[in-house]
Protein backbone atom coordinates (compact mmCIF):
# COMPACT_ATOMS: atom_id res chain seq x y z
CA UNK A 1 0.00 0.00 0.00
CA UNK A 2 1.10 3.33 -0.95
CA UNK A 3 2.00 6.10 1.39
CA UNK A 4 2.25 10.08 1.04
CA UNK A 5 4.99 11.81 2.67
CA UNK A 6 2.74 12.94 5.43
CA UNK A 7 1.79 9.69 6.49
CA UNK A 8 4.74 7.89 6.35
CA UNK A 9 6.82 10.27 8.45
CA UNK A 10 3.76 10.29 10.72
CA UNK A 11 3.76 6.67 11.47
CA UNK A 12 7.88 6.78 11.52
CA UNK A 13 7.22 9.37 14.14
CA UNK A 14 5.13 7.48 16.34
CA UNK A 15 7.60 4.22 16.20
CA UNK A 16 10.00 5.90 17.15
CA UNK A 17 8.70 7.82 20.25
CA UNK A 18 7.27 4.57 20.91
CA UNK A 19 10.79 3.04 20.71
CA UNK A 20 12.27 5.72 22.76
CA UNK A 21 14.36 6.65 19.51
CA UNK A 22 14.35 10.24 18.46
CA UNK A 23 11.09 10.66 16.26
CA UNK A 24 13.10 13.52 13.97
CA UNK A 25 15.30 10.08 12.76
CA UNK A 26 12.47 10.01 9.92
CA UNK A 27 12.53 12.94 8.37
CA UNK A 28 15.95 12.91 7.70
CA UNK A 29 16.15 9.55 6.10
CA UNK A 30 13.28 10.45 4.13
CA UNK A 31 15.25 13.11 2.63
CA UNK A 32 17.93 11.10 2.21
CA UNK A 33 15.90 8.44 0.33
CA UNK A 34 14.52 11.32 -1.71
CA UNK A 35 17.35 13.83 -2.12
CA UNK A 36 15.52 16.40 -1.02
CA UNK A 37 15.93 18.76 1.83
CA UNK A 38 13.55 19.69 4.46
CA UNK A 39 11.76 22.58 2.46
CA UNK A 40 11.57 20.35 -0.45
CA UNK A 41 10.16 17.81 1.73
CA UNK A 42 7.35 19.70 3.23
CA UNK A 43 6.56 21.73 -0.40
CA UNK A 44 6.37 17.72 -0.98
CA UNK A 45 3.80 16.59 1.71
CA UNK A 46 1.13 15.64 -0.05
CA UNK A 47 3.11 13.23 -2.81
CA UNK A 48 2.54 9.65 -2.96
CA UNK A 49 5.73 7.92 -2.15
CA UNK A 50 6.81 5.06 -4.86
CA UNK A 51 6.90 1.66 -3.73
CA UNK A 52 10.53 1.42 -3.63
CA UNK A 53 11.67 4.28 -1.79
CA UNK A 54 8.79 3.18 0.54
CA UNK A 55 9.99 -0.29 1.45
CA UNK A 56 13.18 1.45 1.78
CA UNK A 57 12.11 3.93 4.25
CA UNK A 58 10.25 1.45 6.16
CA UNK A 59 13.53 -0.45 6.55
CA UNK A 60 15.74 2.01 7.40
CA UNK A 61 13.26 3.45 10.05
CA UNK A 62 12.56 -0.33 11.72
CA UNK A 63 16.61 -0.82 11.65
CA UNK A 64 16.63 2.88 14.11
CA UNK A 65 13.86 1.31 16.43
CA UNK A 66 16.24 -1.51 17.10
CA UNK A 67 19.37 0.87 17.83
CA UNK A 68 21.02 1.45 14.27
CA UNK A 69 22.37 4.46 14.15
CA UNK A 70 20.93 6.15 10.72
CA UNK A 71 24.16 8.26 10.10
CA UNK A 72 25.38 4.63 9.34
CA UNK A 73 22.41 4.02 7.21
CA UNK A 74 22.75 7.26 5.54
CA UNK A 75 26.91 6.88 5.36
CA UNK A 76 27.46 9.90 5.96
CA UNK A 77 27.60 13.00 8.86
CA UNK A 78 27.19 16.98 8.66
CA UNK A 79 30.37 18.54 10.40
CA UNK A 80 31.07 22.33 10.23
CA UNK A 81 28.55 22.62 7.21
CA UNK A 82 30.47 19.70 5.32
CA UNK A 83 29.51 16.72 4.98
CA UNK A 84 31.54 13.43 6.36
CA UNK A 85 31.36 9.56 5.28
CA UNK A 86 30.48 7.50 8.49
CA UNK A 87 30.83 3.83 8.83
CA UNK A 88 30.95 1.68 11.65
CA UNK A 89 34.96 1.98 12.48
CA UNK A 90 34.33 5.57 12.97
CA UNK A 91 32.98 7.47 15.93
CA UNK A 92 30.04 9.43 14.52
CA UNK A 93 30.88 13.18 14.92
CA UNK A 94 29.45 15.18 16.91
CA UNK A 95 28.25 19.36 17.61
CA UNK A 96 29.77 19.76 20.59
CA UNK A 97 32.93 18.51 18.81
CA UNK A 98 32.34 21.62 15.92
CA UNK A 99 32.45 23.79 19.52
CA UNK A 100 35.55 22.31 19.98
CA UNK A 101 36.91 23.60 16.81
CA UNK A 102 35.44 26.74 17.12
CA UNK A 103 37.14 27.08 20.05
CA UNK A 104 40.61 26.45 18.78
CA UNK A 105 40.27 28.38 15.77
CA UNK A 106 39.58 31.44 18.06
CA UNK A 107 42.50 31.16 20.35
CA UNK A 108 45.01 30.17 17.04
CA UNK A 109 44.19 33.40 16.20
CA UNK A 110 44.74 34.81 19.31
CA UNK A 111 47.57 33.36 20.51
CA UNK A 112 49.46 33.24 17.15
CA UNK A 113 47.78 35.63 15.19
CA UNK A 114 48.74 35.52 11.51
CA UNK A 115 51.63 33.09 12.33
CA UNK A 116 51.99 30.62 8.84
CA UNK A 117 52.99 27.12 9.12
CA UNK A 118 51.88 26.46 12.88
CA UNK A 119 52.38 22.38 13.36
CA UNK A 120 48.86 20.93 14.15
CA UNK A 121 48.06 17.37 15.72
CA UNK A 122 44.78 15.43 15.95
CA UNK A 123 45.30 12.42 18.36
CA UNK A 124 42.63 9.54 17.71
CA UNK A 125 40.66 11.35 14.56
CA UNK A 126 38.47 8.61 13.70
CA UNK A 127 36.91 10.04 10.72
CA UNK A 128 38.98 13.25 10.45
CA UNK A 129 36.33 15.22 11.30
CA UNK A 130 38.63 17.25 13.21
CA UNK A 131 42.05 17.43 10.96
CA UNK A 132 40.12 18.18 7.93
CA UNK A 133 38.23 21.14 9.45
CA UNK A 134 41.24 22.40 10.76
CA UNK A 135 42.92 23.06 7.82
CA UNK A 136 39.90 23.95 5.81
CA UNK A 137 39.30 26.78 8.27
CA UNK A 138 42.78 27.15 8.47
CA UNK A 139 44.87 26.52 5.52
CA UNK A 140 48.09 27.57 6.39
CA UNK A 141 48.40 24.53 9.38
CA UNK A 142 50.45 21.82 8.65
CA UNK A 143 47.85 19.03 10.17
CA UNK A 144 49.00 15.78 11.25
CA UNK A 145 46.55 13.17 12.14
CA UNK A 146 46.48 10.01 14.01
CA UNK A 147 45.00 6.35 15.04
CA UNK A 148 45.34 3.76 16.60
CA UNK A 149 43.06 1.57 13.91
CA UNK A 150 44.03 1.31 10.31
CA UNK A 151 40.22 0.89 9.33
CA UNK A 152 39.49 4.93 11.20
CA UNK A 153 41.86 6.34 9.03
CA UNK A 154 40.88 4.68 5.87
CA UNK A 155 37.90 6.52 6.31
CA UNK A 156 39.25 9.91 7.24
CA UNK A 157 41.39 9.53 4.47
CA UNK A 158 38.66 8.98 2.10
CA UNK A 159 36.61 12.23 3.64
CA UNK A 160 40.17 13.82 3.05
CA UNK A 161 40.56 13.63 -0.32
CA UNK A 162 36.69 14.34 -0.51
CA UNK A 163 36.70 17.46 0.59
CA UNK A 164 40.17 18.25 -0.84
CA UNK A 165 41.80 18.69 2.50
CA UNK A 166 45.78 18.07 2.93
CA UNK A 167 46.47 16.16 6.03
CA UNK A 168 49.23 14.11 6.71
CA UNK A 169 47.63 10.76 8.50
CA UNK A 170 49.83 8.44 10.87
CA UNK A 171 48.74 5.07 12.41
CA UNK A 172 49.98 4.97 16.31
CA UNK A 173 48.81 4.70 19.47
CA UNK A 174 48.46 8.28 20.76
CA UNK A 175 51.64 10.02 20.42
CA UNK A 176 54.03 6.94 20.35
CA UNK A 177 54.70 7.54 16.30
CA UNK A 178 56.35 10.81 17.36
CA UNK A 179 58.26 10.40 20.42
CA UNK A 180 60.85 8.61 18.91
CA UNK A 181 61.17 11.35 15.81
CA UNK A 182 61.16 14.81 18.09
CA UNK A 183 58.27 16.22 16.44
CA UNK A 184 57.04 19.59 17.75
CA UNK A 185 53.35 21.03 17.79
CA UNK A 186 52.05 23.92 18.19
CA UNK A 187 48.63 23.18 18.58
CA UNK A 188 47.04 19.54 19.99
CA UNK A 189 43.44 18.82 19.57
CA UNK A 190 41.92 15.69 21.19
CA UNK A 191 37.97 13.91 21.06
CA UNK A 192 39.13 10.61 22.82
CA UNK A 193 37.59 8.05 24.61
CA UNK A 194 36.15 9.26 27.29
CA UNK A 195 33.33 6.73 28.80
CA UNK A 196 33.87 5.26 32.08
CA UNK A 197 33.60 1.52 31.18
CA UNK A 198 30.39 1.19 33.79
CA UNK A 199 28.60 3.87 31.98
CA UNK A 200 27.48 0.87 29.10
CA UNK A 201 24.69 -0.21 31.36
CA UNK A 202 22.89 3.18 31.10
CA UNK A 203 23.94 3.70 27.89
CA UNK A 204 21.41 3.64 24.71
CA UNK A 205 21.91 0.66 22.74
CA UNK A 206 22.32 2.94 19.39
CA UNK A 207 25.68 3.71 20.91
CA UNK A 208 27.14 1.11 22.85
CA UNK A 209 25.95 -2.09 20.42
CA UNK A 210 26.75 0.35 17.15
CA UNK A 211 29.60 2.61 17.64
CA UNK A 212 33.48 1.17 17.72
CA UNK A 213 34.30 0.62 21.64
CA UNK A 214 37.75 1.49 21.13
CA UNK A 215 36.21 4.87 20.47
CA UNK A 216 34.08 5.42 23.68
CA UNK A 217 35.31 3.95 26.07
CA UNK A 218 38.24 4.63 29.05
CA UNK A 219 39.00 2.65 31.66
CA UNK A 220 36.75 2.82 35.18
CA UNK A 221 37.06 6.77 35.30
CA UNK A 222 37.18 7.27 31.71
CA UNK A 223 40.72 9.61 32.06
CA UNK A 224 43.15 7.01 31.08
CA UNK A 225 43.89 8.52 28.05
CA UNK A 226 44.28 12.41 29.35
CA UNK A 227 46.40 10.33 32.11
CA UNK A 228 48.43 9.08 29.08
CA UNK A 229 49.10 12.25 27.09
CA UNK A 230 50.05 14.00 29.90
CA UNK A 231 53.38 11.80 30.32
CA UNK A 232 53.66 11.91 26.51
CA UNK A 233 52.46 15.60 25.83
CA UNK A 234 55.15 17.90 27.55
CA UNK A 235 57.54 15.93 25.05
CA UNK A 236 55.84 16.85 21.53
CA UNK A 237 55.04 20.36 22.42
CA UNK A 238 56.81 23.46 21.13
CA UNK A 239 57.53 26.27 23.98
CA UNK A 240 54.38 28.36 23.09
CA UNK A 241 51.38 25.33 22.44
CA UNK A 242 47.54 25.17 22.81
CA UNK A 243 46.20 22.13 23.78
CA UNK A 244 42.48 21.38 23.67
CA UNK A 245 40.49 18.59 24.72
CA UNK A 246 36.68 17.44 24.47
CA UNK A 247 35.79 15.59 28.38
CA UNK A 248 32.94 14.00 29.25
CA UNK A 249 30.28 15.64 31.20
CA UNK A 250 31.55 16.68 34.52
CA UNK A 251 35.34 15.74 34.20
CA UNK A 252 36.42 19.22 33.70
CA UNK A 253 37.86 19.78 36.72
CA UNK A 254 39.88 16.36 36.38
CA UNK A 255 41.22 16.82 33.60
CA UNK A 256 41.98 20.46 34.71
CA UNK A 257 44.19 19.45 37.04
CA UNK A 258 46.03 17.21 35.07
CA UNK A 259 46.88 19.97 32.67
CA UNK A 260 48.25 22.46 35.56
CA UNK A 261 50.15 19.71 37.22
CA UNK A 262 51.78 18.84 33.98
CA UNK A 263 52.32 22.26 32.35
CA UNK A 264 53.22 24.74 35.03
CA UNK A 265 51.67 28.30 34.62
CA UNK A 266 49.79 27.07 32.07
CA UNK A 267 46.18 29.46 31.41
CA UNK A 268 43.60 26.47 31.87
CA UNK A 269 39.87 27.26 31.11
CA UNK A 270 36.89 25.26 31.55
CA UNK A 271 33.84 26.17 27.97
CA UNK A 272 30.56 24.97 28.32
CA UNK A 273 29.14 23.86 25.57
CA UNK A 274 25.10 24.28 23.88
CA UNK A 275 23.41 22.47 26.33
CA UNK A 276 25.40 23.57 29.63
CA UNK A 277 27.39 20.88 30.16
CA UNK A 278 31.30 21.46 31.37
CA UNK A 279 32.64 19.77 27.54
CA UNK A 280 35.85 21.46 26.45
CA UNK A 281 39.05 21.87 28.67
CA UNK A 282 41.79 24.04 26.78
CA UNK A 283 45.46 24.81 28.23
CA UNK A 284 47.46 28.21 26.61
CA UNK A 285 51.21 27.14 27.18
CA UNK A 286 54.02 29.55 27.65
Amino acid sequence: MSKKVFEALKWASSFLTEKGRDENAGELLLCHFLGMNRAMLLANFREELSADVWAEFERAVLLHGEGEPIQYMMGYEEFYGRRFTVNKEVLIPRPETEELVYGALERIKRLFGADEGLRFLDIGTGSGAIAVTMKLERPSLKVVATDIARESLEVAEMNARALGAEVQFVEGDLLAPFLSTGEKFDVVLSNPPYIPVGDIETMSVVVTEHEPHRALFAGEDGLDIYRRLMEQLPRVLGERALIGFEVGAGQSEAVSTLLAETFAGAKVDVVYDINGKDRMVFAEIG
